[in-house]
């Protein structure tokens, strides 16, 4: 190992543990022993890798407490949430451990002296770059479709969290997933990423996070044409019609904004609330808001831990600043605890009305507990406002009537929707964006399609 660095709780800025960074000879090394575990593993019967993820998975679940206080030590998430992120990431495992034996291939009329098949097999190694935000669940849905699949993989994750990333890899190897087929690695993000892109030993990369890297990891992929799946940046509308129940709306757009402090790529980004209902909406989600708990994750009671660091409170700090400045009115909120000195960073959720397309909030990504609300008239009029962004990954709506839902389902450009539902996601269900907002789909059958390739074998008797 040719260095380490201190991981930090980002509520307290006390040190957790020390983790290795590995030099770019030592990632190649790792990629090499990818290459060559992926011939005996894709081999492997399928009912053989999905025994070795169900343990995987239980081991997961035995081990829950501990992997959830690692990612509110790491992560600032409260303890609560922390544990809904174990169990949802071990869904996933569960999930392709029973897919793996449901990787179908068919046969196809032909000639009469032919005989056609069509097989699916694994695309090769992968190796995945994941975010800081859900440090185990954007890792187990990515590993476990891979494996599943007969693929090696490499986890990449984020410097400010690899401590659930390399437990996670631990108790892999623990359940019987062979040492190379499951690895690791930490160190500088270009550098690792020059080397995933470049090696023509691995044949796929995973990848979730903004937008920009996501584009210069696509166009670095090109030279040795690999598979490439990106989760990339949101801006999630979420539209409350003069026909929804409101206490409903209200509750999941706490659900969807407030989750991890608004530092998801999914939460309500923009909430456009028709005219006649926008008094009663806004002063009951205030209300809401106001009562959530700010502190420390690991002490009990907390609703909205620390944001991440100094550049993401800097971001949702000045969204809130400018938006105030051009005529926004602050309901709840626009408070800050800043200690730079210990590298803390608390922002309390924040609701604004008055807002309008003139402010930043309206069209940058937040990550952050803000909330800003904008009124409508005509289900048209949102629609629009919703659709005026080049990110299409997650979109929400609320609405009593039929009628109404499907036509904003049918109008909105998202992979994404949840109708009276501020959280969609699920293992078993499809995830992904639209448009800038990446490519391919996590979760589902669609999940584990990334991972094979097709191959068509004409047999002439």
């Amino acid at each position: 190992m040719s260095s380490t660095v201190t991981i930090k709780n980002p509520a307290t800025g006390e040190a957790v543990r020390e983790v290795p960074l590995h030099s770019k000879q030592e990632v190649e090394a790792a990629v090499a022993r990818l290459h060559e575990a992926f011939p005996a593993w894709s081999r492997q019967a399928a009912s053989h890798r999905a025994g070795l993820l169900k343990k995987w998975h239980q081991l997961i679940l035995e081990n829950q407490d501990m992997l959830a206080s690692l990612i509110t030590q790491e992560n600032g998430k409260p303890l609560k949430e922390a544990r809904g992120e174990v169990v949802y990431a071990a869904n996933y495992i569960e999930y392709y451990a029973e897919e793996a034996r449901r990787v179908f291939g068919k046969t196809l009329p032909g000639a009469a002296n032919k005989r056609l098949y069509v097989t699916k097999e694994a695309v090769g190694p992968v190796a995945a770059i994941t975010p800081w935000n859900f440090p185990a669940a954007m890792i187990t849905r990515k590993a476990a479709p891979a494996l599943a699949a007969g693929c090696t993989f490499v986890i990449k994750p984020a410097p400010n969290t690899p401590l659930t990333a390399m437990e996670l890899v631990r108790l892999g190897h623990e359940a019987g997933i062979p040492e190379d087929v499951l690895q690791f690695v930490n160190g500088d993000g270009a550098e690792i990423g020059e080397v995933f892109t470049s090696s023509p030993l691995i044949r796929k990369i995973t990848f979730t996070g903004s937008t920009p890297v996501g584009k210069l990891l696509i166009k670095n992929s090109a030279d040795t044409v690999k598979h490439v799946s990106m989760e990339l940046g949101g801006h999630a509308p979420l539209i409350v019609a003069e026909d929804a129940d409101i206490d409903l709306a209200v509750e999941h757009t706490m659900a969807s904004k407030f989750r991890n402090a608004g530092q998801t790529c999914v939460c309500a980004n923009r909430i456009f609330v028709q005219e006649n209902v926008l008094e009663e909406y806004a002063a009951k989600l205030a209300a809401k808001a106001e009562a959530l708990q700010v502190g420390n994750g690991l002490e009990e009671g907390t609703d909205i831990g620390p944001l991440i660091n100094a550049q993401g409170f800097e971001k949702v700090k000045g969204q809130i600043e400018d938006a105030k400045a051009k005529g926004a009115s602050v309901l709840t909120g626009a408070r800050y605890e800043e200690d730079a000195e210990a590298g803390t960073y608390f922002v309390h959720p924040t609701v604004l009305t008055n807002v309008d397309r003139s402010m930043d909030i309206m069209h940058v990504e937040t990550f952050g507990p803000v909330a800003p609300i904008v009124s409508f008239s005509t289900l048209d009029e949102a629609i629009d406002m919703a659709n005026d962004t080049p990110f299409g990954l997650a979109a929400y709506f609320f609405t009593e009537n039929y009628r109404t839902g499907h036509y904003l389902h049918e109008r909105l450009h998202y992979g994404i929707v949840g109708w009276n539902d501020g959280a969609p996601s699920a293992a078993e269900a499809p995830f992904g964006g639209m448009k800038e907002s990446g490519l391919g789909r996590e979760g589902g059958s669609e999940g584990i399609a990334l991972y094979l390739e097709t191959k068509y074998l004409s047999m002439g008797l």
